[in-house]
């Protein structure tokens, strides 16, 4: 696992570090003075002014923990953790009990790379601390010398606590997302070190490649491991995927549309119950035309998976054009009630209710629609990952039903 190095953390928080007056009892007027002075500097920032001051305090007042403490904390500001370790610890023995000190030593280990003793200052100040920015800055230590002790699935339990604490912080999503790719690549390299032939590289290949769009090589994956095990559940499905996908960036005739409806049809024979792969294939129907084909695959793979909203919108508005839509009205309510945000439901229960000649729900369908579609352009952020079915989309006319 390669190291997050350079991990910056802010901690404007510690400049509360010391609950209550500075000194405990009253000084001559120099030392007061110094400390006010390295109080103001570390208030404001400047940091070295208050690490002269409290040097200059420490010379005079070797017993008192807030100078050590002060002292430390101007320290690890300047990124000196070297000098800031011995200033905190003298601090503790002094005064075990002030407040979140014990953290801030532990986060200037972290950062000096000695992780072993860092660790129970970091754990601690990460489920103790009931300072959100505070329990942050350990937060994301403790990721990073669970990360330097290779310890990775702590590491990575860390990271799903630090997201969802805080989802929008774009720190904590780096170094999750470096330690996800990190850990993701190592894996891959100890699959492929003990198996370089099995099936599991072959699939994990397959995948990697079909994410970055690299068609010929998520074939060839996908199809070394149809070689190795012939019945492998799902692969027939990828390689429909990848080649519908082809079929949609090619121009007309590439033949790899139907190539995929083949891979859709071998799915569904070695598992009846693939939902997706039934849905594909009602799609590809429907979009031809052939509705009543798509409607039957349809119905397949929601009877499969009742709450597949894709194929409850692709039956809906396949029923609406074969002139039966106050059917369809139950499919795409119920589309809607699972994805309150669907576009294509309302569009189409528009539709439907356009059918059925019912103006004023037809109009109210239509203002949801519209009332998303503005919300969706501003907020195109997108959803995590590539989508495993066609998704359903709004086309300018319906599909044209052949002469039977």
């Amino acid at each position: 696992m390669l190291l997050q190095a350079g991990l910056h953390v802010r901690v404007g928080t510690f400049l509360l570090l010391l609950s209550g007056p500075v000194v405990a009892a009253p000084q001559p007027d120099a030392r007061a003075r110094l400390f006010q002075d390295g109080a103001r500097a570390l208030a404001e920032q400047r940091y070295a002014d208050a690490e002269r001051a409290y040097e200059t305090l420490r010379q005079l007042s070797p017993d008192v923990a807030e100078v050590h403490a002060s002292l430390g904390l101007s320290y690890f500001q300047q990124r000196k953790f070297n000098e800031a370790v011995p200033s905190l610890r003298q601090a503790l023995k002094l005064k075990p009990a002030l407040p979140n000190l014990p953290v801030l030593l532990a986060m200037s280990l972290s950062e000096l790379g000695r992780f072993d003793e860092a660790l129970p200052g970091l754990q601690k100040g990460f489920a103790q601390s009931a300072d959100p920015a505070i329990k942050r800055a350990a937060g994301l230590q403790l990721q990073r010398a669970y990360t330097g002790l290779q310890r990775d699935a702590q590491a990575v339990d860390v990271a799903l606590q630090l997201t969802r604490l805080y989802p929008k912080d774009p720190e904590i999503l780096y170094h999750a997302s470096r330690l996800y790719a990190n850990l993701a690549f190592v894996t891959l390299q100890n699959l492929s070190q003990a198996a370089p032939d099995s099936v599991w590289v072959h699939l994990a290949a397959g995948e990697a490649n079909e994410s970055q769009g690299m068609d010929d090589g998520a074939l060839r994956d996908y199809r070394a491991v149809l070689a190795l095990d012939p019945r492998r559940p799902g692969v027939h499905f990828r390689l429909g995927r990848v080649l519908l996908a082809r079929s949609q960036r090619a121009t007309a005739g590439s033949g790899d549309e139907a190539e995929a409806l083949k891979e859709f049809q071998q799915e569904l024979e070695l598992d009846p119950t693939h939902a997706n792969a039934a849905y594909e294939i009602g799609e590809i129907h429907r979009k031809a035309g052939r509705l009543d084909t798509a409607r039957e695959y349809f119905q397949t793979a929601l009877k499969s998976y009742p709450e597949f909203e894709e194929a409850l919108v692709g039956l809906g508005r396949t029923l609406v054009v074969l002139g039966k839509p106050e059917a369809a009205v139950a499919l795409l309510q119920k589309a809607i009630a699972i994805d309150a945000a669907s576009q294509v439901a309302y569009y189409q229960l528009a539709q439907a209710y356009r059918a059925l000649g019912n103006a004023a729900a037809q109009e109210k369908a239509l203002a949801a629609f519209e009332q998303l579609k503005t919300a969706a352009s501003r907020k195109d952020a997108a959803s995590l990952g590539r989508r495993e079915v066609t998704e359903q989309t709004i086309e300018p006319k319906p599909p044209r039903i052949p002469n039977r």
